[in-house]
């Protein structure tokens, strides 16, 4: 039977530790890694309702992108939302993985995909890491000939499946070169510009960075930060039953952004 440091160690392989942030807080953040492994769900982050879920359907790895716990705790309990997440989790002896940063960084990570599913070319690192160039924070990549901020946004809704991106910058002004940058990326609008982009694609951005990047001639492309990394976290679920012979995999079906238009 495959255990948990089964699954943590093809985690592992997909999203290696060395490449999350120093902040970061990645791996096995909870559980036994002798355990057996029966059952792993993947989500985007551990809220009531993918915790819930996680304990209802008997799964013995929850695989998280944010990591819970986040920070250090100073004492564990359910007076709070994470203590009250972290106990209901290890009392149901669900295990919890985060690759976090270390997904987004990977060879074949979020932002990777993301400039493979726009139909980009030629992606390489943003900010390439310590120890190998060839990978590293963010990608940068070459649109199709005639590419627009419009004709971008476009690719990103059909990709992602939304009905909507907000857009900082001209529709028709013409991009000639993407950084990607998922979740919360508008930070890596100085190695953008470095980098001579022409349009930024993450989820969100302060009004501050908005403000930066119209300033700078960047459009900047906000899609959402739960659209900018869920689809990544449902093919996991895909790769992890694939790894793991006899497991069941499946991505949160009760996981949502948490964020509506009215």
């Amino acid at each position: 039977m495959a255990t948990i440091a089964d699954a943590a160690a093809l985690l592992e392989q997909i999203a290696p530790a060395r490449l999350a942030e120093e902040w970061d807080n990645v791996g096995l953040l909870t559980g036994d890694p002798a355990g057996p492994l029966r059952r792993v769900m993947t989500c985007l982050t551990v809220t009531p309702d993918s915790a819930a879920e996680a304990i209802d359907r008997g799964a013995d790895l929850l695989v998280s992108h944010h990591p819970l716990p986040f920070r250090p705790l100073r004492r564990l309990t359910t007076d709070a939302v994470e203590g009250r997440l972290l106990w209901g989790l290890c009392r149901a002896a669900v295990a919890i993985y985060s690759p976090h940063t270390a997904f987004d960084s990977a060879a074949e990570g979020i932002n990777r995909r993301l400039a493979d599913g726009l139909g980009l070319a030629d992606a390489r690192p943003l900010t390439p890491h310590r120890e190998d160039a060839t990978l590293g924070a963010g990608r940068v990549a070459t649109p199709p000939a005639g590419a627009t901020a419009q004709s971008l946004a476009e690719a990103a809704k059909a990709m992602l499946d939304i009905d909507h991106a907000r857009l900082v910058g001209r529709p028709d002004a013409a991009v000639t070169r993407v950084a990607l940058a998922c979740g919360s990326g508008a930070s890596m609008l100085d190695a953008a510009v470095a980098a001579g982009c022409d349009a930024l694609v993450t989820g969100e951005a302060t009004f501050h960075n908005c403000l930066a990047a119209e300033a700078r001639g960047v459009a900047l492309l906000l899609v959402g930060h739960y659209a900018s990394e869920r689809f990544a976290v449902e093919a996991l679920a895909q790769e992890l039953a694939a790894g793991l012979p006899g497991v069941e995999a499946w991505a949160s079906r009760r996981e949502h952004d948490p964020i509506r238009l009215v």
